[in-house]
């Protein structure tokens, strides 16, 4: 159902962001009648509340390291941003990932939550992919050397190729499908562990349900793909770890705190696994004295996997519209906690005069990636 128009003139709805990943998202944006408002991480707190406190919508501070450093967790939206921000109707993330936004207390609050899965996931499986050929066939390992002095015996440099092995991805959403299609060409066996992936879905994409036990034990690549919920983190630790092939390598384009680090480091510095792609760490940015970057068989970069040109454009032009369809009343095509739409719809309806769609069918989202 559309939003119905309770009032003759209903209130103009106020949208508080951090940053766009492209400009195009304010010129979409300029096009509607909402009243766009920069927050500034730089400046002191009592301007940035005087914005949020008075905010319907609020594109979250996804960056927690700036976010941390800057003005400490308070603009990250948890239950201290909901308690004070009292006429926040919806929260949304610029990626696919969502661990900047407390889901349960935003639900509780009757606050909408949205992620932006979906246009930035060729970017991140294309990056996993770059993993996986760097590793395999030892590119930064070899680049490193020859620029280090005297190469010495090149075959010390034999790498692997990625013909026939066995591709093992946890979390089958919109980047690791993508991933798997990538991976087409080289003719792999591919295993997916996801809990929300059915039979049908599995068979349509070629590849067998596991478990993450028969996944860790056969995979020559693992690539770790899902979000970071209550349900994912710590899901790989030392006994995953211990469990992997001495020649299988490990890669991360999710979020740090998914895998133990501690528990990685001692693998690849025992020899258990062949190597590591990381694109995301524990802490953001990692510290340069971070022992994993001081390995030979790790491949690090410092959470750029999403960010392209095409795909910073993609999500702002996602971003922008999904919020044009929030503040229109309709049920956002993202939305991640479709059971709090007849709360929502009531304080929706209190605060803007506008009654949203009767009700929202969407269903949990799985991709995460900012």
């Amino acid at each position: 159902a559309q939003a119905e128009e309770l009032m003759s003139t209903p209130q103009r709805p106020r949208l508080v962001y951090e940053r766009w990943t492209d400009p195009v998202a304010g010129g979409i944006l300029e096009l509607s009648d909402v009243d766009v408002v920069k927050l500034d991480l730089s400046m002191p707190d009592e301007r940035g509340w005087a914005a949020l406190e008075s905010a319907h919508g609020y594109q979250v501070a996804t960056r927690t390291d700036v976010a941390r450093i800057a003005a400490g967790t308070q603009w990250l939206a948890g239950p201290e941003l909901i308690e004070r921000c009292r006429n926040l109707l919806a929260v949304c993330s610029a990626g696919a990932g969502y661990d900047v936004i407390d889901v349960e207390a935003c639900t509780r609050a009757g606050i909408a939550v949205c992620n932006n899965s979906g246009p930035g996931a060729e970017a991140v499986a294309e990056h996993a992919l770059g993993f996986m050929l760097d590793l395999a066939k030892r590119i930064t390992v070899a680049d490193r050397a020859l620029r280090s002095g005297p190469l010495g015996d090149r075959l010390r440099l034999q790498g692997s190729q990625l013909l026939g092995k066995t591709l093992g991805v946890v979390g089958l959403g919109a980047i690791g499908g993508r991933l798997v299609e990538l991976c087409a060409p080289f003719g792999m066996e591919v295993l997916a562990f996801d809990p929300y992936l059915d039979d049908m879905t599995a068979q349509a994409r070629g590849v067998r349900r596991v478990t993450l036990a028969e996944l860790i034990e056969h995979a020559d690549f693992v690539q770790v793909t899902c979000p970071l919920t209550a349900e994912t983190q710590g899901l790989i630790g030392v006994d995953e770890f211990a469990a992997m092939k001495r020649t299988a390598f490990f890669i991360t384009t999710a979020r740090g705190p998914i895998h133990d680090e501690a528990a990685l480091l001692a693998a690849l510095e025992r020899g258990d696994i062949a190597g590591a792609g990381l694109d995301v760490f524990h802490e953001e940015p990692p510290r340069q004295d971070n022992p994993l970057l001081r390995l030979e068989n790790v491949i690090a970069t410092p959470h750029t996997a999403g960010i392209t040109v095409e795909a910073a454009r993609d999500i702002a032009v996602a971003t922008a519209t999904q919020w044009q369809a929030i503040f229109a009343g309709e049920v956002p095509p993202r939305l991640l906690n479709p059971d709090v739409w007849p709360h929502y719809r009531e304080r929706f309806q209190e605060i803007l005069g506008v009654r949203p769609a009767t009700s929202a069918s969407a269903q949990l989202p799985r991709e995460v990636h900012t």
